[in-house]
This record gives C-alpha cells, structure tokens and sequence, in this order.
C-alpha cells in the first residue's frame, strides 16, 4: 500500500489547517451526554442526538447524527456508524468518537471542505457507548488501578460480544445446501437470548440501511475484519485458528488497510508484543470468536463491519489521551470516506416507483445485499469489471455489466418489468420446500461461550 501513506499525509494537513484546541478527558456518563449536547447545540442544523434504547441500569443508548438533512433518509445518500465501548473497560473509542464529533462540528463551522462535503454526502451516525453501565465500573477504578476485566461486561455480567444470534454456524451449514448467504433469519426465540444492549443494537441496524461501520476496542492495536468465527470448531481452543474470510475479503481487507495506514503506527505491525503484517488480521486467524457483532451485520444485515483495536492499554491515562487522538484521526475520517466505493443506485419498477428488499448479486462474490425502503442500494465493491442482477418477487430480473473505478461510486440503476403472473402447481404433502428459520432452528447448536479479548 505504497500510496496509503501519502494520502494519509495529504488528508492530514487538510485537517490540520484550522484545527482547534480539544479537552482531553475521560467523560463519566453524565458528562458525556453533556458533551453530546454540547456537539449539537453547536451543530443544530446538521445534528440530532438520539437514544436507541438503555441499558440494564437504565441509562440511554445515545447516537449524534450528523447530515445535512439530520433524521431523514436522502435516496442515494449512504449510512455509515461507529460504535465504541461496547466492552465497558475499554475506553479509548468512547473518547475518541466524543473528539470525533466535536471536531466533526467545529471543521463544518469553519468551512472546511472536506468535513462539508462529508456531512453533505453521508449520514453519519457515531454512538460513543454501547455500555455505559460497564464503563461506569471500569471508571470507578480508574485506570491506575482498573483490572483487566473490569467493567467489560454489561450490568448483568454479560459480554456484549458474545451474545449476538450466532449466524455464522447456519450460515457454514447452508453454504453446503446453497441456502442462503446474505440476510439470514434470525431463530424464532432470540430475543429472550440477548440482553438489552444488544436486542437495542440489533433493532436500530434493522432499521437503518448501514453500509459501513466500525466497533472499537482496546487491548491491541490492529484492524480485524471478518469473519471472526473459525468455520472449523476443532481448533477453537487454540489462540490462533484458521482463516476464514468472507466473500468479500478482499474488500474488508483494503477497507481494514485504509484505517491501518491512516494511522499513526497500526500499520507497521508490531504493536503491544504482537505483529500482524499491515496492522490488520482476519478475526478468525487470530482467534475465533463466537456470536460476535461483525459477523452478525454481515450476515443479517447489508452493513459491512469491521473492529478496530486501538491501544495496548484498555483505560489509557488522561495525559494519552491527546496523543491517541491524533494518532487516530485522520484515519477515522478517511474510514468513512470508504463509504463512497463500489455501486449504487435505485431499484424501481416501470412507474419509477422504488422497490424495497430487491436482491443485488454480483456474478462471483456469494454475498448479496438488498435495496432499502425507498429502492436505493448500495453495493461496496474493489475497483473492476462486475457483472450485477438485481431481482424482486414478483419482477423480472435484470441483468448489466460496470466498471467500478478507484473514486466515487458508479451509478448503476435498475428498472424491473412486472413478471407475467403464473398459477403456480400444486406440491403433494412430501414436497420439498427447506424452510430456513425450521432449519436453523434445527442444526445450530448452543454456542461456547468464549472469554477472549475481542
């Protein structure tokens, strides 16, 4: 990745030019409802603050929205999300995306071209702490004292990590049957599965048509894409597996090499007495874990997510704060400037009406995603030649070929012709017809639950 380092430098020094003084502490849960208060007070007519739900102990779920249309769904307009804190002693991305905002809100105040041109054309949706409740534990020690799994947990001692719906397991059984790759249902009795924080995650992603996002974490340093779980279980014990990638790993792996290169010292590779070549590593070939939430957007939802470790220290002292921070955000921006890649476009039929949940395959990636409410979609993709069908119960397919570039998005639209409707024929009672969710519900086991770092 030769040229990562000069954009690096270059995307650098466009932010650096005005840049202002930050505050750099560690924010209690209180104060950092303040904080995004603060943001938006300063920002209102490109943000919204918002609660996805709480926690065991009642406190908000908050996200500060930052578009230039905030609350509303602008077609072709991508959604992209960071989540930090969702292991409640690792604090660095909690305040990291709290400076993220700020500075996000003071570089759109004065004019600064790139961060404009970022809020115009994305919806950004940044959630400091998915559990505040552990953080609040964690704080309690300080990070003097604070034990290494102190405050990872939620309230009811839960590690948020590994109480996501394990779909990955269905997910490797399918792939043998040609079931589905994309999308996959959910079992029958999930809710009562996950606790609070992860049943208010799992709704709000169902809800918003993400394309990109990133979790962040502490404990290492180094950019982990998926997938995270070993497809092949006989090596879980071991701390490194088998690498297991996605259909689209060569896009994760770029995706995770943008923000490894962006900063300061990911991307050389030895980082806290381990090395990953580049700073970026498939989540299962470092080691496997289970019902995991990247995984999980993957194959439940169009959003493509990948987790970033972003120090040794889990609760780094206040004097590291500035240090972290710098180190950090260039590469945060450009991450979600990895958003505007590959294709996009609507789905509609022959009134121009939008089609809602159309499947978009791409001819030799086993990955599909789906058009949102309104008929857009979008299709992250690596510069090249693909071949792309959208399709839609009850439409004809449709098929065309584009040539993706290395910047903006191509524009490929769809318009479906109404299929010609046929009586379908009888099915004798030993038909055979799989349906998923019995399916599922059949050969997924009771996942293991791992306490790794993750």
């Amino acid at each position: 990745m030769a040229g990562g380092g000069l954009r690096a430098l270059l995307g650098a020094l466009l932010l650096l030019e005005g840049a202002a003084a930050l505050s750099f502490l560690h924010h209690r849960y209180e104060e950092l409802v303040q904080a995004l208060f603060r943001v938006q007070g300063q920002c209102p007519y490109v943000t919204r603050i918002y609660s996805i739900g709480r926690s065991v102990e009642g406190r908000h779920l908050y996200v500060l929205e930052f578009s230039d249309y905030p609350g509303i769904h602008e077609p072709l307009e991508p959604e992209f999300k960071y989540v930090g804190n969702m292991h409640g002693n690792e604090v660095l991305g909690r305040e990291l995306l709290l400076q993220l905002s700020e500075f996000l809100c003071e570089e759109y105040r004065r004019g600064n071209e790139r961060i404009t041109r970022l809020i115009h054309d994305t919806r950004i949706h940044i959630m400091p702490s998915m559990n505040p409740d552990g953080y609040e534990v964690a704080a309690k020690q300080g990070p003097d004292s604070n034990g290494y799994l102190t405050g990872r947990n939620n309230a009811n001692g839960v590690d948020l990590n590994r109480n996501f719906p394990d779909l990955n397991t269905f997910m490797y059984y399918s792939g043998e049957i040609s079931g589905p790759n994309h999308h996959i249902p959910l079992p029958d009795n999930w809710k009562s599965q996950v606790e609070p924080e992860t049943l208010a995650v799992i709704q709000w992603i169902s809800g918003y048509n993400f394309v990109l996002s990133a979790n962040l974490h502490g404990g290492a340093v180094v950019a982990n894409y998926p997938y995270d779980k070993s497809q092949d279980q006989r090596f879980r014990s071991h701390r490194r597996t088998v690498n297991t990638p996605t259909p689209d790993d060569k896009l994760f792996q770029k995706l995770a090499k943008t923000y490894s290169y962006a900063h300061g010292w990911m991307h050389r590779g030895w980082n806290c007495g381990d090395y990953f070549a580049d700073g970026i590593t498939n989540g299962a070939s470092w080691y496997s874990l289970s019902k995991g939430m990247q995984d999980f957007n993957y194959l439940y939802t169009n959003c493509f997510e990948i987790t970033l470790e972003l120090s040794c220290n889990k609760f780094p002292p206040e004097e590291d704060l500035e240090r972290q921070w710098m180190a950090n955000r260039e590469a945060l921006v450009a991450f979600i400037e990895e958003v505007h890649q590959g294709i996009k476009g609507m789905v509609s039929d022959e009134n121009n009406n939008g089609i809602a949940g159309a499947v978009i395959s791409v001819q030799g990636i086993s990955h599909d995603i789906t058009s949102g409410d309104m008929g857009d979609y979008f299709r992250l993709l690596l510069p090249g030649t693909y071949t792309v069908t959208a399709s839609a119960e009850g439409y004809q397919p449709q098929t065309v070929t584009t040539t993706v570039g290395p910047a903006a998005p191509s524009l490929v639209h769809f318009q479906l012709k109404q299929d010609v409707v046929r009586k379908a024929p009888e099915c004798k009672a030993s038909g055979t017809r799989t349906n998923n969710k019995a399916l599922q519900k059949k050969v997924v086991p009771r996942a293991t639950r791992q306490w790794t770092q993750r």
